[in-house]
């Protein structure tokens, strides 16, 4: 089919609903897909659009007015997600107050299976020069102003939803995120393309993290992070009391302060393929991000596991830098520098694995990455990961 555009700015062009399945196009119907639109009415959700790619084994919700991000999904049966103490979301960008809270008001809004960070500076709030960042930037909260979707009319049929964000300014960087999810009928796995390009007349500094969260079923006492790692820091003292055991999780825990490590993951061949993976601690279930460490060489490890109404919750985070203050990170070179119309490209796999064999395989996967090279684990904070406090 042609492309279908849901939402066109430029042209004034804004579709209120839209229901895609295999009869109504004419093609296949022995896969129960659909690509579902509606606008949410409501409370703090009035007006978020929000698109349901569902591939008849996977479900993901697309929330293009919260940047394109990722609010939760499904794979048979098992959700996608996590139970955030924000429960009237997707919460509308309008009203979330970045500046407020002393620069924390993006907590206002969090409650994404991804979150993007960025596009100017992904960490904690900062002043720098004349400019005050708040936490993780406003990408996630900036309307996507061209979305469309596309369906292929030959097998194996791939489901496209597109969508188009622009963090721009006066006086200030100019930067446009094109972001592209893709799945096929009765699939296990998103495929997530981001391509961010510089717009403006001179040269721009680019800070991309995913916030990927998930809670239970994968999250859970005993749970494990799987990755071939080449370094591990932990962010700060706190992280650092946990270092033993930053791999693994416990319960919930009310009141648990949160913890962050800083990884260097080994990668294969040119693109540094590699995968991180969260396993259940049967071993049954797991989330699996593929991703390459010549475009995101950066990878942070979120321990959030409070009480269940407070945010029982991990982040696996690849990303261009770590999250850290915006002059640390710019000292140290980690943002990518982008020319007049430079582009930086973005793709990874989000798979998702409900059978021991398949973990099993994804975890001998990454044993043999892990051989090449033992783990340097640090006890404490250290530059040039982290400010050494």
């Amino acid at each position: 089919m042609p492309i279908l555009t849901l939402t066109d700015l430029a042209h004034d062009l804004w579709t209120d609903s839209l229901a895609l399945s295999p009869a109504n196009l004419g093609l296949p119907t022995d896969q129960d897909w659909s690509i579902t639109k509606r606008t949410l009415r409501g409370g703090r959700r009035d007006g978020v659009d929000l698109i349901r790619l569902h591939n008849g084994r996977l479900s993901i919700d697309i929330v293009p007015t919260r940047g394109m991000g990722l609010w939760r999904g499904q794979y048979r049966g098992d959700r996608l997600g996590w139970s955030s103490p924000v429960v009237d979301g997707p919460i509308h960008p309008g009203l979330v107050n970045l500046a407020g809270l002393g620069g924390f008001g993006w907590l206002d809004g969090f409650d994404e299976l991804l979150a993007r960070c960025g596009l100017e500076h992904n960490g904690p709030p900062v002043q720098d020069g004349p400019f005050s960042h708040g936490l993780h930037g406003r990408i996630q909260n900036i309307p996507a102003h061209l979305v469309t979707v596309q369906v292929s009319e030959t097998p194996p049929f791939e489901l496209i939803v597109e969508g188009q964000v622009d963090e721009a300014r006066l006086f200030g960087p100019r930067l446009r995120m094109t972001s592209r999810y893709s799945t096929v009928p009765g699939s296990n796995r998103l495929v997530v393309r981001d391509e961010f390009v510089n717009l403006g007349d001179r040269p721009a500094r680019l800070a991309a993290l995913y916030h990927w969260n998930f809670g239970p079923p994968f999250l859970e006492n005993g749970a494990r992070f799987v990755a071939a790692a080449r370094t591990v820091v932990p962010q700060t003292r706190r992280a650092a009391e946990g270092i033993g055991q930053y791999d693994t999780f416990g319960p919930p825990e009310p009141g648990f302060a949160e913890q962050v490590y800083l990884l260097q993951l080994i990668g294969d061949g040119p693109d540094g393929s590699t995968p991180a993976m969260l396993r259940s601690a049967s071993g049954t279930k797991a989330v699996v991000l593929r991703i390459h460490t010549s475009q995101l060489p950066c990878f942070t490890l979120w321990k959030n596991t409070m009480g269940p109404n407070e945010g029982y919750v991990t982040g696996l985070e690849p990303a261009t830098n770590y999250p850290n203050p915006r002059p640390f990170e710019q000292r140290h070179g980690r943002f990518v520098e982008l020319a007049p119309g430079g582009r930086h490209l973005v793709e990874m796999t989000l798979e998702v694995l409900d059978t021991p064999e398949a973990v099993a395989a994804v975890e001998a996967e990454v044993k043999a990455l892990q051989d090449r090279a033992a783990p340097e684990v640090s006890e404490a904070p250290r530059e040039p990961f982290s400010p050494a406090t």
